[in-house]
């Protein structure tokens, strides 16, 4: 049999497709990135916001379409199980979240122990810490399709780290739900312990902290992070608004003055600190004067980075009940909106580092640039950041750590070089 896997979805939902191919892999299945070529196709699902469950029944669809055998899992499949049998039921087989176990059983094939069959290139990889979602966010259905915060065990992780830095993997990425309130369920473990074992794994050279909740980025971890050599002082924190009436509706258990506060202080104490943050828009308590208070604080230009989400009512969550009042037309205006007040933001943060010599990890090589190097900064988180595009004569591998002295930017991108020879002749396109 061969098998072909399409990974919808956030990075967490990544890492549980890379442990299903793991699975299929020791199982003695042919595995193929062409679902073409494949004779089932595994469609790992997201369901987290309308365009993320459309996006994934399009892509059922596209297949079913195609003659394919198609087996779905993953977030949509968990909460929406019975739905898709009856409304799709050219569906060979639909499974939840966590599904591997059933899926290998459903499809005959032999349960062996498996590690991740790593989809990343081997310059980084995600370290899932956690399960799971004990906040009560209005918006939010992840509690209730994810299920309650289930820490994985210190040991196992640290144990998965060396796996990974044997693999080549140079960066860890730390990501969960709520990354900060890892260890909350287990006995004497927090993040900063965690932390503190994973330094300390040989080959690993920089470690990404992602999905920060605002409240529970404390004092002692931004010293923790200002001290350390290794975990880098990038901070992926989702804010969602800044108005106050919002967030008291979102159940995000804190007000603008406090998101003011702690940006403030993040940059204030963490040497070369930038913020990532994410914000939704489009809200029903979001009125002209609430949205036009978070635009302005976009211009303020704390982020270095930025993502914007329109709202979606989910069946099931504490504002569904708001209706959804806010038209789509200007819930797309105001996400531009934003996205326009941020991009100046980002440029004049990135000009900053022009002539600075900075450590960049390499990804691999753009085809469409010539088989260009290309690779990313410590204030580049992968896949959702800027690139940084690399200038020399030198064979670089994937994986590999270079110096080089930052000579071109973009509204987003960087160019810069690596020794003393000089390949890029006009400024880095975004």
């Amino acid at each position: 049999m061969k098998i072909s896997l399409i990974s919808l979805g956030c990075a967490k939902n990544l890492v549980d497709s890379e442990v299903m191919l793991g699975k299929l892999k020791a199982a003695g299945v042919s595995i193929t990135p062409n679902p073409d070529e494949a004779d089932l196709v595994i469609v790992n699902t997201c369901g987290f916001i309308k365009d993320a469950k459309l996006e994934s029944i399009d892509a059922i669809l596209e297949l079913i379409e195609k003659g394919k055998r198609v087996v779905a899992v993953g977030c949509l499949a968990q909460r929406y199980k019975e739905e898709l049998k009856k409304e799709i039921p050219e569906l060979e087989a639909v499974f939840g979240t966590e599904s591997w176990d059933e899926l290998i059983n459903y499809l005959r094939l032999p349960n062996r122990k498996a590690y991740r069959l790593l989809t990343t290139p081997r310059s980084y990889a995600y370290l899932k810490i956690a399960e799971g979602c004990n906040r009560l966010c209005s918006f939010c259905a992840i509690p209730a399709i994810r299920g309650r915060h289930r820490s994985k065990p210190l040991n196992e992780l640290v144990e998965e780290a060396r796996r990974l830095a044997e693999q080549g993997v140079k960066e860890l990425c730390v990501i969960s739900q709520d990354t900060t309130y890892y260890g909350r369920d287990l006995r004497n473990a927090d993040l900063l312990e965690l932390l503190k074992k994973l330094e300390k794994v040989e080959g690993i050279k920089w470690i990404r902290l992602l999905y920060l909740y605002p409240t529970e980025v404390t004092d002692e971890l931004l010293a923790f992070i200002n001290d350390s050599e290794k975990v880098l002082p990038y901070f992926d924190v989702p804010l969602q608004h800044v108005s106050d009436r919002v967030l008291k509706s979102m159940r995000r258990g804190y007000d603008g003055r406090y998101a003011r506060k702690l940006v403030e202080k993040i940059l204030s104490r963490v040497e070369g600190a930038v913020i990532r943050t994410a914000f939704i828009v489009g809200y029903p308590e979001e009125d002209e004067k609430a949205f036009n208070e978070l635009l302005s604080f976009v211009k303020d230009g704390y982020f270095h980075w930025l993502g914007v989400f329109t709202y979606s009512p989910e069946e099931g969550t504490p504002a569904y009940g708001l209706g959804d009042p806010v038209p789509e037309e200007e819930k797309l205006r105001r996400k531009e909106l934003l996205l326009e007040a941020q991009r100046p933001v980002t440029r004049k943060k990135n000009e900053a580092f022009l002539g600075k010599e900075l450590e960049v990890i390499v990804d691999g090589l753009d085809q469409e640039l010539g088989l260009v190097p290309v690779g990313r900064t410590y204030f580049q988180a992968p896949e959702v950041d800027g690139l940084t595009y690399l200038e020399t004569e030198q064979t670089l591998n994937t994986g590999q750590l270079v110096k080089a002295r930052v000579e071109q930017v973009s509204d987003y991108d960087l160019g810069a070089r690596v020794g003393e020879f000089k390949l890029f002749a006009q400024e880095v396109e975004p």
